[in-house]
């Protein structure tokens, strides 16, 4: 295509997806801002000889749409349709699954390294942002990469934002560089005369790079890539196809490592999201594509508001209480006490082993951190959770927001894995709050535990709910509503009501079902092998894999108890789960009322006629 044919290109596919996603929800920032940076990547790179990877993955829906996968757009993150990230299954374009940030660059390594064993011709591009250049794993690759003077093509997709705008020294070093007209000046100047003595790829280009180098280093400080010894480009206006072209193949014919430094607007080229100053539609719901309005979907209050609401009103009688982000502090419901207490609150970037970390030092000095992280992301931790923060019974508080099954963003994003992971450090205490009500109670007893404390609770909207003054729930109480010699159907979280209408259903059958509210996963309601044994069945209920879960904790306690109760587990089977609407992936795990009655009818029956 002519550069004028591939402006109309550019515009249409971004008419395309705000046409989309208005009607999927999605990603819509952040694939708006790279529109020119696909196209250009796939006019250099012959992909998928050439690799080409994402980090994160959410900003890949231009490359899916220019590798042939438009026509299925209209099933993006929908249960059985394209997959909101790249995806193996989906295109051999797709080489990895990457949605946790800040993963690209490490990778990139392994296939230079793998292609070079194997003597393959293979150019490998990472294309990786600001936000994820704030990750620990990016420094480590970068490292690496700058040891073993890799043949590697970094893109570096600079709009200012992960999913908040970006913060920390690296991003003050890259705006300064966006800025600086001696800088800008200097680099212009330069390139212009030395292009004129060489081409990409000859002999005299690596010796014309190394001048540049020492020229740029002279007239202005270098960064830090040209520390590392990366032959480093930029910025370039991402947006200007035509020089984004030029750069990229420049890099790419360079040996050793390069860096092209290319400055984006997030959601570019469609006007509500570029006023958007909270996130740019970074992720969006459904939306009227003329006014960018969001359209209705359903009621309540989320989850996540509650959680912010609370923490605010802990914090104005605790001094001591302070919040900490990865990068996520609207996401995760810290706005409320960013708003009223500036200085309370911690955004560490895409960082979340140095949240944990640093939150121990906070409560070592004294403090009360309330660590605030997807339940997806605080998997990224658990070492530090372990060791930095449970080895010397700190009182952090961690928060995780988005347990259980998520929906549409699919199986890096599911939270059901966290109690596994968790539950195995000592002194921790795991929580689950079933209403609003009980999830401001559990965040006041956390933050007078003196220890850890970790509370999770699912994505989503719960009843709105008068909240009354806080209480300290004892550690460990479970709620119990018993009916003894049925059915004891115990419930988590967002699972109680899942418990409760099973109940129902078990009672109109003529099977008597007893209800708790297991909101402690640990420690276990020491009532747990007394109530168990005055029923002839147990059924745990979780929005949880299998194995690990809080179903498994409840068989180890009745075998320790040395009590022969049937235990009937219903969970997240050990999978990893697509994408598809909550509904629907609970349905496939067996995690409605109906199924799970079904199957504990099923169990009742073999019991009473003796086959159990």
């Amino acid at each position: 295509m002519s550069e004028a044919e591939l402006r109309i290109l550019c515009r249409e596919i971004r008419d395309f997806l705000v046409e989309q996603i208005a009607d999927t929800g999605g990603h819509l920032g952040p694939n708006l801002g790279v529109v020119e940076l696909t196209v250009a990547l796939h006019r250099v790179f012959d992909s998928p000889n050439d690799v080409i990877i994402w980090d994160t993955g959410h900003q890949a829906y231009v490359h899916k749409i220019v590798t042939g996968r438009s026509a299925r757009f209209a099933t993006l993150r929908q249960s059985g349709g394209l997959s909101g990230y790249p995806s193996r299954e989906e295109s051999r374009h797709d080489w990895v699954e990457n949605s946790h940030a800040s993963t690209s660059l490490s990778y990139a390594a392994g296939l230079v390294e793998a292609f070079r064993h194997r003597r393959e011709s293979r150019r490998v591009v990472a294309v990786i942002g600001d936000g994820a250049l704030t990750g620990g794993m990016a420094y480590e690759a970068l490292n690496q990469i700058a040891h073993r003077e890799l043949d590697l093509t970094i893109v570096l997709n600079d709009n200012g934002h992960s999913y908040s705008p970006t913060v920390g020294g690296l991003q003050r070093h890259l705006a300064q560089l966006r800025i600086d007209p001696l800088y800008q000046r200097a680099k212009r100047d330069v390139t212009e005369v030395l292009q004129r003595f060489s081409r990409p790829g000859d002999y005299l280009a690596s010796g014309i790079q190394r001048i540049k180098g020492s020229i740029r280093e002279f007239v202005t400080a270098s960064t830090i890539f040209d520390t590392l010894g990366f032959a480093y480009s930029g910025p370039i206006d991402g947006h200007d196809i035509e020089q984004v072209e030029l750069a990229l193949a420049h890099a790419s014919a360079l040996e050793g490592p390069s860096v092209v430094h290319l400055v984006t607007t997030k959601g570019m080229g469609y006007p509500p999201a570029e006023r958007d100053q909270r996130d740019h539609y970074h992720g969006v719901g459904k939306f009227d594509p003329a006014t960018g309005l969001p359209r209705s979907e359903g009621s309540g209050v989320a989850w996540t508001d509650v959680f912010g609401r609370a923490l605010l009103d802990e914090a104005r009688t605790q001094p001591e209480i302070v919040g900490i982000t990865a990068a996520m502090q609207a996401s995760v419901g810290l706005d409320p006490l960013a708003s009223a207490y500036p200085d309370r609150v911690y955004d560490v970037g895409i960082a979340e082993q140095h949240a944990v970390t640093f939150a121990a030092g906070l409560a070592l000095g004294g403090m009360r951190p309330v660590v605030a992280i997807y339940t997806t992301f605080m998997n990224r931790a658990v070492d530090q959770v372990l060791l930095d923060v449970g080895l010397h019974r700190l009182p952090v508080t961690f928060v995780c927001d988005r347990a259980g099954v998520t929906g549409n963003d699919g199986p890096s994003h599911h939270g059901i894995f966290d109690i596994g992971l968790f539950r195995e450090v000592p002194g921790l205490v795991i929580a689950a709050p079933a209403t609003a009500t009980e999830l401001r109670d559990l965040l006041h007893t956390a933050l007078r535990h003196d220890g850890p404390f970790l509370i999770r609770f699912p994505k989503g909207t719960t009843s709105a709910t008068e909240l009354a003054s806080p209480r300290v729930i004892p550690i460990g109480e479970w709620e119990i509503e018993e009916a003894p010699g049925g059915v004891l159907l115990v419930g988590v979280g967002n699972m109680v009501d899942v418990a409760q209408k099973a109940a129902a259903i078990l009672e109109e059958g003529g099977i008597p079902a007893s209800v708790a509210n297991a909101r402690f996963v640990k420690p276990l309601d020491a009532r747990l092998g007394a109530v168990a044994s005055r029923h002839r069945l147990l059924c745990t209920i979780e929005d949880h894999e299998l194995q690990g879960g809080f179903g498994s904790a409840v068989l180890e306690a009745l075998s320790d108890a040395a009590l022969d109760v049937p235990v009937e587990r219903c969970a997240v089977p050990e999978q990893f789960l697509t994408h598809g609407s909550v509904a629907t992936l609970h349905e496939r795990c067996g995690l409605t009322p109906d199924q799970v009655a079904a199957r504990v009818k099923a169990r009742w029956t073999h019991l009473i006629s003796g086959q159990d």
